[in-house]
């Protein structure tokens, strides 16, 4: 199927080829537009009680949006300050669409900090207004509190943090795609030793880039997409287009050593594209699983990951063998050009833990739980302003609002009470608050002007913010019998309805990662054992990597190298995300290897060598891919937004420990330790998984054979006898032949190619059992060491 493939876009170039530059340039014309219908989506679910009860106080007593301005650096008493706040007070109030106006001159409402040097005026406006008009407004307002005269006015409010997130993320995805592309260019030539091979998987993640803005486009009419679901999306489909690109390129220039650019070309898809094709659907599955939890933002995610997912994979199959089509004869094969990138590394590992399996699936192991064990006392909860750069004055104002006025409480928690303050069971209810969670509340106050047989209570909680105190209380009146019926709301409510949302549905999606996983895994290599053992290799990676960014983000000990303040916490959808993420990323890795180690296996049982061989051969593509999706994910942490840094870092930090601790250690040793049995796989599944590949290695391009040569030679048939079943080898040998086929007669000790090019070996007799056949191809001069298979260029 994928030669076919393969043969099609090298026939059909040109049209292939004029295709995807039209899908580029309508993302580039068209794609524009997403930015212009990116919205803010929440984390929960319309049904959990806290959206449930929010949205009910919203039509019995609707606040409009608040802009605070802070005021800081003069006497609060000053009467130029004094003149000063009153006149933009009186002209903020004469805008329309202002509904109030506090400050500390001019009625209820105004505040004076902690240090007396400083105060707030607070603008609430009307609640009717369309979006536009209010951010038209908004901005009104900012830049008229912005002329009070004092030292320092900063401006701030929650719908103001909000569009600061959306301008802050476009900012982080223009500057990391410019940073991880640049850095990508200069990486791909060092690996494939020139420009055009470099060039490849590079303009594939142009079109990825574009094609996904496009995709996006189209999902924004179904949905709403987010500019955090953006910056997620883009940077996986960046990541996963020069991977699947890399790997087609890498084994071009490989079969290029043994074949013409054509035919390598063919041979290249039919062995490379397999492995993509798998990827790809397994990654575009798990992120689908995403959407079981039915929250908005990991919805939008879920359906933008998958769709991009699959855009790299078919410009990966189709693209990138259309361009090599057009350049084959200018790509130098392995070995070859300017630069040689080569690397033993996992070569090197595998070979160690073979040597000493148990011992190092056992020390890999603690090493990972060690890593994971921050992970126990991790604060996983919803980012606010904390999470922009400091430099933002949203955080800035966000910031002297909390330790100037409100002594760093965390945000109140609301109840919402479907009977008046009036009646007696209310005022008991009111009571014991006060009196059973005095622990935890510092304040209550029933908010005014709700209608007639509602109450709304105002609980601020003790403790800090992100604290447990609040998240308690949430828990302890919920729990509450009254005679009435209530919800609970608040930031923190969210968070708690959030974690519960989440742990009932994450079996879900866990299930069916693991499925895909396994099944995928299955056809691949016809095991049971091998996807079940791939599972556990990705769940140490996942709660290894979980461990770091509690590390890094929460005890803050990356905040001078990643340019960030820690809030104490680390975002609600990191782990979810990373969770599909991780595992597809690690499918990649997984399907590569053992691709090539299937492969090796079909041609000699032998699952220490195979495992030894495939590492070796796939080794220095799985480290250049690894090399360059590293490079794509650190470009996306120099953004100032610390959750797209969370999910940046937490990528970087699981690909190099899957790729060097797992795929280099773990597997090779685990795989020794289970030899014959890592194939094993109930009878009645045997039909259903992969079979041995069938097609036979062609002659290099140049085989003019050896005299002298100790090895068997590779020659062309000119005259045919039969070989295969029923065939006779020569006396005291023994003939590899492959069924059916007619090869020319050969001398003993020889071996020979029939004319459909496929490879006959007689092998002398007797052979130690120990003793390895080796085959020695004239045009290739380097022999490996009997022991240790030949190291592969990228």
């Amino acid at each position: 199927m994928f030669a076919k493939l393969g043969t099609l876009m090298d026939r059909y170039r040109w049209p292939v080829i004029g295709l995807w530059l039209a899908v580029t340039v309508a993302g580039a014309v068209f794609g524009g537009g997403l930015f212009d219908r990116l919205a803010t989506t929440s984390t929960n679910r319309a049904d959990s009680e806290s959206a449930v009860a929010q949205q009910r106080i919203d039509e019995l007593a609707p606040e409009g949006s608040m802009v605070i301005a802070v005021i800081e650096g003069k006497d609060v008493y000053d009467p130029g300050l004094n003149a000063s706040v009153t006149k933009a007070g009186q002209e903020i109030k004469a805008m329309a669409g202002v509904k109030e106006v506090h400050d500390l001159y001019n009625g209820p409402g105004g505040q004076i900090g902690a240090d007396n040097m400083s105060s707030t005026v607070r603008v609430e406006l009307d609640p009717a207004l369309g979006e536009d008009a209010r951010e038209q407004l908004e901005d009104k307002v900012k830049a008229r509190l912005k002329q009070i005269e004092a030292p320092k006015v900063t401006v701030g409010g929650t719908k103001l943090a909000e569009r600061a997130f959306g301008e802050q993320s476009v900012r982080d995805l223009a500057i990391g795609e410019s940073i991880a592309l640049v850095a990508l260019l200069v990486a791909l030539v060092l690996i494939f030793g020139g420009v055009i091979a470099a060039g490849l998987p590079l303009a594939v993640a142009l079109v990825g880039v574009t094609g996904s803005l496009l995709l996006l486009l189209v999902l924004s009419f179904a949905t709403k997409v987010s500019e955090y679901s953006l910056n997620v999306v883009t940077l996986l489909g960046i990541g996963l287009a020069v991977d699947y690109s890399l790997l087609i390129v890498a084994r071009f220039r490989e079969e290029r050593l043994l074949r013409e650019p054509a035919e390598a070309l063919v041979e290249a898809v039919a062995r490379s594209g397999r492995a993509v094709a798998i990827s790809g659907i397994a990654v575009a599955a798990t992120l689908a699983g995403l959407t079981v939890f039915a929250e908005p933002l990991l919805a939008a995610v879920a359906l933008g990951g998958a769709a991009v997912v699959v855009l790299a994979t078919v410009a990966a199959l189709t693209l990138v063998p259309a361009l090599l089509s057009l350049a084959k004869e200018r790509i130098p094969a392995a070995g070859e050009g300017r630069f040689t990138f080569r690397t033993d590394l996992l070569a090197r590992l595998a070979t160690k833990a073979q040597q000493s399996p148990g011992p190092v699936a056992l020390g890999v192991t603690v090493g990972l739980l060690v890593l994971a064990a921050p992970l126990l006392g991790a604060n996983f909860a919803n980012s606010d302003a904390r999470a922009l750069p400091h430099s933002n004055e949203a955080r800035q104002a966000y910031d002297a609002l909390q330790q100037k006025f409100n002594n760093n409480h965390p945000e109140d928690v609301v109840v919402l009470v479907q009977a008046g303050p009036e009646r007696a069971d209310v005022r008991m209810f009111m009571n014991q608050i006060n009196n059973q969670l005095n622990a935890q509340v510092f304040r209550q106050e029933v908010r005014p002007d709700v209608p007639k047989g509602w109450t709304v209570l105002d609980l601020t909680p003790k403790g800090e913010v992100g604290g447990e105190e609040s998240l308690e209380l949430v828990r302890k009146v919920r729990a509450m019998s009254t005679p009435f019926p209530k919800w609970v709301t608040g930031p923190s409510a969210e968070v708690i309805d959030y974690q519960d949302s989440l742990a009932r549905r994450l079996p879900i999606a866990v299930l069916i990662v693991l499925v895909v996983t396994v099944v995928v895994l299955f056809l691949l290599t016809g095991s049971v054992v091998i996807p079940l053992k791939a599972v556990l290799m990705n769940l140490l990676t996942l709660i290894a990597t979980l461990g770091v960014l509690v590390v890094v983000f929460q005890w803050g000990w990356g905040q001078l190298p990643l340019f960030f303040d820690s809030w104490g916490g680390i975002d609600l959808t990191t782990p979810v995300l990373l969770f599909v993420f991780i595992f597809g990323l690690s499918m990649d890795y997984e399907v590569f290897l053992l691709a090539r180690i299937k492969e090796e296996y079909d041609q000699r049982p032998d699952t220490n060598r195979a495992v030894l061989r495939g590492i070796t051969k796939s080794g220095p593509v799985v480290t250049a891919a690894a090399i360059c999706i590293v490079i794509v994910f650190l470009g996306f942490t120099v953004g100032g937004l610390v959750a797209v840094k969370e999910i940046g870092v937490g990528m970087t930090v699981a690909v190099i420990i899957d790729v060097t601790v797992v795929r280099g250690l773990l597997l090779p040793a685990l795989m020794t330790m289970l030899d014959s049995w890592n194939w094993w796989a109930p009878k009645f599944l045997g039909p259903l998984g992969a079979t041995p590949a069938t097609s036979a290695p062609r002659p290099p391009k140049k085989a003019a054979p050896a005299s002298g040569s100790k090895a068997a030679s590779i020659a062309k048939a000119g005259s045919g006898a039969k070989a295969g079943s029923g065939s006779e080898a020569a006396p005291g040998s023994t003939a590899a032949t492959t069924s059916g086929s007619t090869a020319a007669a050969a001398p003993a000790g020889t071996t020979a190619v029939s004319p459909a090019d496929e490879l006959t070996v007689e092998v002398p007799a007797p052979r130690p059992p120990s003793e390895e056949l080796t085959v020695e191809v004239p045009a290739l001069s380097r022999k490996p060491p009997a022991d240790t298979p030949p190291v592969d260029n990228v």
